[in-house]
């Protein structure tokens, strides 16, 4: 079974927990819990098998991670990937917990910084075409009527 796989069946019995797994010198997060990191930290995300999202961090800021997570008050597993998935760490808000309100965020954010990445590569792209300038002045127009330039 994949870690994919894995974490699909972990999250059936965990549904409204950010689960990270440790793998390595890093901690992954999948689907969902990987937009809501991502949303928060501001971590890198990237779209894998299946359109499943995966975000990783350092293992050496799991403690702050989990500090941040603790105090936004939304719920986390930490598992351990060397030990059969092992449960590491564990924070339960019960009816307090903050996931969904976090989930509609980072989805939101998630689908806007992909658009803009796309745009980004679109313009790296053409950035040797003779149209480019003419691209980013009409860019720049329109940041500069909403008063962002």
């Amino acid at each position: 079974m994949g870690i994919i796989d894995t974490v699909k069946d972990i999250k059936r019995v965990t549904i409204h927990d950010i689960v990270m797994i440790k793998i390595g010198k890093f901690v992954y997060t999948y689907g969902k819990d990987a937009c809501i990191i991502s949303y928060i930290f501001k971590y890198k995300i990237k779209l894998v098998q299946n359109n499943i999202y995966v975000s990783a961090f350092p293992r050496n800021n799991l403690n702050k991670i989990m500090a941040t997570l603790e105090n936004k008050k939304i719920n986390y597993i930490v598992l351990d990937r060397r030990n059969s998935y092992r449960t590491d760490e564990k924070s339960d808000n019960k009816n307090l917990n903050n996931y969904n309100k976090y989930l509609n965020k980072a989805i939101t954010y998630v689908k806007r910084k992909r658009k803009i990445d796309n745009i980004y590569n679109i313009l790296l792209k053409e950035i040797e075409s003779d149209k480019i300038e003419e691209i980013i002045k009409l860019i720049r127009k329109v940041l500069n009527e909403r008063g962002k330039i």
